[in-house]
């Protein structure tokens, strides 16, 4: 890849989280932003981004990393990497580490269990270190992955917001990589150096997410545009062209149903 391209390829990212960040007003001045950094290419990118626009967008605000280390888990991440990261960037990061009991809840997956209580501990990290918002790295292709896995498996049409106010408006949840792809994230971050996890997670469960992919990718064959314009259609409903049930409203709180 040639120089010129690698620059194209970063500043799109660039580009991009800026646009998802005026687009769903994701960050304003005064935020203090704690960013969830599992050591993977996702959350890196978003780390790396988040840090590097407070140098030169219009928003002033703080960044707080949090890696999230389960001691009973056979999962490693670079953590002297990613501290080293946040020194040389001037972020402040926060490294915890937890036991997960599972066999509390033995009837539920070993993924489900640890990522909840991971996410606990994220929800509960936020109001100890004051941020007000918690920026996670999914991107387009888990937004419409998760829109097909709930429409398959849970009869319901949603997926992953943009940004999600929780605990009655004490923390709002967004997602600055949203506008991007798989690929380009895959891309820029490996044009950045970021390292991959050092030990694979062994409970990972990723097969319905793995199937939604290769089912997406497979219209994306017939239909080229098909992963950008599926992850459009969640803001181009209309409502009276669906079956909905006498006396159910359609309208998600948050979300533009529109009229013909």
């Amino acid at each position: 890849m040639s120089e010129i391209s690698e620059k194209r390829k970063v500043k799109n990212v660039y580009s991009k989280v800026g646009q998802a960040v005026n687009k769903y007003a994701l960050v304003a001045d005064g935020d203090r932003i704690m960013v969830g950094v599992s050591g993977g290419k996702d959350s890196m990118s978003l780390l790396s981004v988040l840090s590097a626009r407070r140098r030169f967008g219009k928003e002033k605000y703080e960044v707080v990393a949090v890696h999230i280390d389960v001691e009973n888990v056979p999962y490693s991440a670079d953590c002297d990497f990613i501290s080293d990261f946040c020194r040389k960037n001037d972020v402040e990061f926060v490294h915890e580490v937890i036991n997960v009991d599972f066999e509390k809840d033995p009837n539920k997956s070993k993924c489900f269990v640890c990522s909840w209580h991971r996410r606990k501990r994220l929800f509960e990290l936020t109001q100890e270190y004051n941020c007000n918002k918690l920026a996670l790295g999914h991107h387009l292709d888990d937004a419409v992955e998760t829109l097909l896995i709930n429409m398959c498996y849970h009869n319901s049409i949603s997926s992953m917001p943009a940004k999600l106010s929780m605990f009655d408006g004490r923390l709002m949840l967004i997602r600055p990589l949203i506008l991007l792809t798989n690929s380009e994230i895959r891309q820029f971050s490996n044009i950045m150096g970021f390292p991959t996890e050092r030990a694979k997670c062994p409970f990972e469960d990723k097969t319905k997410r793995y199937q939604a992919g290769e089912i997406i990718a497979d219209i994306e064959k017939r239909f080229p545009d098909a992963r950008h314009n599926i992850f459009k259609s969640m803001q181009k409903i209309f409502a009276e062209y669906l079956p909905v049930e006498e006396g159910v409203n359609p309208i998600v709180d948050g979300l533009n149903v529109k009229n013909r």
